[in-house]
C-alpha cells in the first residue's frame, strides 16, 4: 500500500501491549502511523517510521497536534472516564474512522456478565461513539493469552507451586498479535466499517489446562495447586485494585464448569487460524524462564 494514498493513522495507547503491536502491523502493512503517548522516554522504543506525538486523554486538546490531518484513530481508553466524552468531540472533528479496543460486556456468557467497573466505561465510550455518525469499528478482545505473563510467569520463574483460584474455570486466550492484526485491518480496510467483533483464541482451556501447557513448552511440569477465593484476595493485595480482584473472582466462578465463548472473528478477518495458546506459551517461554 502507498502511504500516499491515504492519511494517517493515529494510535493511542501506543507503548500498550495491544497499541504498540498496532503500530507495527499498520506500518507492515504501508500506513502512515502517529503515536500518541504520555510518556515520550516510553516512546524511544517504537519505530521510527512512526511520528510520536505526546499529550494526554485527560487533557483533550493536546489531541489536537495529532488529530489534525489524520484519516482515523485507534482508541484505547487509558484514562479515567470524565474526559472521554471531550476526546470523543474532538476525533469527531477531525477524523472519519474510529477504532475502539472494548471489552466483551455484551457476549451472552457468564465469564464476561459478572459487576465490572472497565464495562461500565466502554458502554458509556460506545455510546458517546455510536452518537457520532462515524464509520466505527468494536473490537472485543476476551481473556488475552499474555494475562499468563502477570499471573503465573513470576512464580514459574521461581519453581514453586503455581497456586491459582477456580482451576476448572474456562477462557479462550486470545494472543495480542492477533487482535492488534485485526485492528489494523480494520483501520485501512473500508469493510469493516459499523462491524462490532468479539475476539478470541480458538479453544475453551481451563485456568489448569493453560498452566500445564506453560508447562509443555517449557519441557517440564510445573505443578498447580488450588487456592480459595480468600487466599487470591490476600495473595493480590497491593498488585490490583480491589474491584479488579473481586471481577475476576467473580467471573472465574461464573465459568466454572461450562466451555469458554469461543467465536471465529479472527480467522474470518486475517483469512488465516488464529494462534493457539500453545504457540502463544511456546513463542512466550523465555519470558517464563528469564524474566521480561
Amino acid at each position: 500500500m502507498d502511504q500516499t494514498d491515504i492519511p494517517p493513522v493515529l494510535v493511542t495507547g501506543a507503548t500498550g501491549r495491544v497499541g504498540r503491536a498496532v503500530i507495527d502491523r499498520l506500518l507492515d502493512a504501508g500506513v502512515p502511523v502517529r503515536a500518541f503517548t504520555r510518556r515520550p522516554e516510553a516512546a524511544a522504543t517504537l519505530p521510527a517510521q512512526a511520528e510520536i506525538f505526546t499529550g494526554d486523554l485527560t487533557v483533550p486538546e493536546t489531541l489536537d497536534p495529532a488529530l489534525h490531518g489524520a484519516g482515523a484513530v485507534f482508541l484505547v481508553w487509558t484514562a479515567p472516564p470524565r474526559t472521554a466524552e471531550a476526546v470523543i468531540d474532538r476525533l469527531t472533528a477531525h477524523v472519519q474512522r474510529i477504532v475502539f479496543l472494548s471489552s466483551p460486556h455484551r457476549t451472552p456468557h457468564p465469564l464476561f456478565q459478572q459487576p465490572n467497573p472497565m464495562a461500565v466505561l466502554h458502554a458509556d465510550i460506545e455510546r458517546h461513539i455510536a452518537a457520532t455518525g462515524l464509520d466505527t469499528t468494536v473490537i472485543r478482545p476476551g481473556m488475552f493469552a499474555s494475562n499468563a505473563l502477570a499471573w503465573w510467569a513470576p512464580v514459574v520463574r521461581t519453581g514453586k507451586v503455581v497456586r491459582w483460584p477456580y482451576a476448572a474455570a474456562a477462557s479462550a486466550p486470545v494472543d495480542d498479535r492477533d487482535v492488534a492484526a485485526v485492528a489494523a485491518r480494520t483501520l485501512y480496510e473500508d469493510r469493516h466499517a459499523g462491524a462490532d467483533y468479539v475476539l478470541t483464541g480458538p479453544e475453551s482451556l481451563t485456568h489448569a489446562e493453560q498452566v500445564g501447557i506453560i508447562g509443555d513448552a517449557l519441557g517440564h511440569r510445573i505443578a498447580f495447586e488450588e487456592m480459595t477465593p480468600d487466599e487470591f484476595r490476600s495473595h493480590s493485595q497491593g498488585t490490583a485494585p480491589g474491584s479488579v480482584v473481586d471481577m475476576l473472582l467473580a467471573a472465574w466462578s461464573a465459568a466454572v464448569g461450562q466451555p469458554a465463548y469461543v467465536t471465529t472473528a479472527v480467522g474470518d478477518i486475517l483469512a488465516t487460524a488464529p494462534r493457539t495458546f500453545r504457540q502463544w506459551a511456546t513463542d512466550h517461554a523465555t519470558a517464563f524462564t528469564e524474566g521480561p
